[in-house]
């Protein structure tokens, strides 16, 4: 098979052609570390490559098909990890210079479960510094472009995650999502990107941002293959008190009941203003598609989600401010070559160590959180947080899942917005509600705008329940495959 096929099949498709011996580890991996290598000076969405490693794998997974062993439908498929995910032995940076060069003694959770799989791992993926930003420019050691346009950013904060997917240097590829990181990168480069309800899957070996709102998911091609790698990554996991003890599911089951008879909720607040009329049209006409396909449509109207976005920001800065502060200097991470006492190095550390974004968040997290402050700011929040989960479950209680925009614009030009941190924060208006309730949300293309940039369309539903979610997801992205 030739080099453009391997890189054109989905990870449905590669797990068939491995498992027939139609195409083996070795050759697959091989096809996907050149193309990776010739896209990288244009698209940056690796910070390390595992070649050597890599091959050594696929060339370990041939070995156990040819000696008959019945291996895991990922097996030899090749893929890469966001760098805050814990790879023993491999750097894992989190895009900062306060982790450069560090080393974790242990694996992350979903890489234990995809290593069991089988899966290649090609490397490791920029992404915004210790995932706080919406476009990859935080990263502390360069940006990454979007394939589709590289004057353009591919969204953040699991921008190397997107990109790669996008630029079909992986096949899939996993990332993190703390108020729409896996969503709007998905969104603006046209992939498909799942945040799982908050418990479906470990965070252990997570390097932690906001440790209530975080969580792993898949970014791939299609919505098939998302299901199949969410089905491979969830589960119970001891070492996060927070992983639910909950049966997974085989999410592709369900792929191809159809829409008929489900009830989509429109939420009106995020069709007005501040969005983009490509993007206001683009995500209406998606709703008007799904209608045709045989959901009902229900305006929905509530009034809490309006507070999501300042109390997102309230509570994930207080808690980055908390999960940062281990990094001092003295125990692990960059410590300052020049000081005078331990104060100072602490000081020094954190000043040379962290970038700016990260500093402003840890600001404005310390500050929530100061004595005279905590009720005004961070209890507030909390309370907000609750209104927000309640009204969600309520309309959900109504309908089957919530259609609205991911972004308010598709991807816009590197430089654009990196000097007005407020600009940047509202990107997040429409993903941050999913996070702050815990709900599973999915991100697949509904459209093109008139640059031909990808337009993005978010599908939130109830509590462990992704099956919906892709059902629905599915049923779209069928009637975009008959109208090619």
């Amino acid at each position: 098979m030739e080099k453009k096929q391997i890189l054109g099949l989905s990870v449905a498709e590669l797990s068939e052609y491995l498992a027939s011996r139609e195409l083996s580890a070795v050759e697959v991996t091989d096809v996907f570390l050149r193309h990776l290598r010739e896209k990288e000076e244009e698209i940056g969405a690796f910070l390390t490559v595992c070649g050597e490693q890599a091959t050594d794998a696929a060339a370990a997974i041939d070995k156990r098909r040819a000696d008959g062993e019945m291996l895991p439908p990922l097996a030899g498929v090749p893929m890469a990890l966001k760098d805050n995910l814990c790879t023993k032995g491999i750097l894992t940076t989190c895009a900062s210079q306060m982790l450069r060069g560090f080393v974790p003694p242990y694996d992350a959770a979903v890489w234990e479960k995809l290593q069991a799989q089988g899966t290649v791992l090609l490397g490791k993926l920029n992404m915004d510094e210790f995932a706080m930003g919406s476009s990859n420019e935080n990263s502390s050691f360069h940006p990454t472009r979007n394939p589709r346009d590289p004057s353009r950013v591919p969204g953040g904060s699991s921008g190397g995650s997107a990109a790669a997917v996008a630029a079909k240097e992986v096949p899939f590829a996993l990332g993190s999502d703390t108020g729409g990181s896996i969503r709007q990168p998905a969104s603006f480069c046209g992939v498909v990107g799942m945040k799982p309800t908050y418990g479906r899957v470990s965070r252990y070996g997570l390097v932690a941002f906001a440790s209530s709102l975080d969580q792993i998911g898949p970014l791939t091609s299609d919505v098939r293959d998302n299901a199949i790698v969410l089905g491979a990554i969830a589960g119970k996991d001891p070492r996060d008190a927070t992983c639910v003890s909950l049966p997974v599911p085989d999410y592709t089951a369900e792929l191809e009941k159809g829409v008929e008879g489900l009830v989509v909720g429109v939420l009106k607040q995020f069709f007005g203003e501040g969005l983009a009329p490509a993007v206001k049209d683009a995500v209406e006409r998606a709703a008007k598609t799904l209608e045709g396909l045989g959901a009902k449509l229900k305006e929905l109207s509530l009034s809490a989600v309006d507070h999501a976005l300042p109390a997102y920001y309230v509570l994930s800065s207080a808690e980055a401010s908390s999960n940062l502060s281990r990094f001092d200097g003295v125990r692990y991470g960059y410590r300052a070559e020049s000081y005078d006492d331990i104060t100072d190095l602490y000081c020094a550390s954190r000043s040379e160590g962290f970038g700016s974004e990260v500093k402003r968040r840890i600001m404005i997290g310390t500050f929530a959180l100061s004595a005279g402050y905590y009720d005004a700011y961070y209890k507030k929040a909390l309370q907000v947080r609750t209104l927000i989960r309640r009204e969600l479950e309520q309309a959900l209680e109504t309908c089957d899942v919530i259609l609205s925009p991911v972004s308010p614009t598709t991807a816009y030009r590197l430089g654009e917005k990196i000097a007005d941190p407020l600009q940047m924060y509202l990107g997040d208006v429409y993903t941050v509600p999913a996070n702050i309730a815990g709900l599973p949300a999915l991100s697949l293309p509904c459209d093109e705008d008139g640059d031909g940039l990808p337009i993005g369309m978010q599908l939130l539903g109830r509590a462990f329940d992704e099956s919906t979610l892709y059902r629905v997801g599915y049923a779209f992205e069928q009637t975009g495959k008959e109208r090619k």
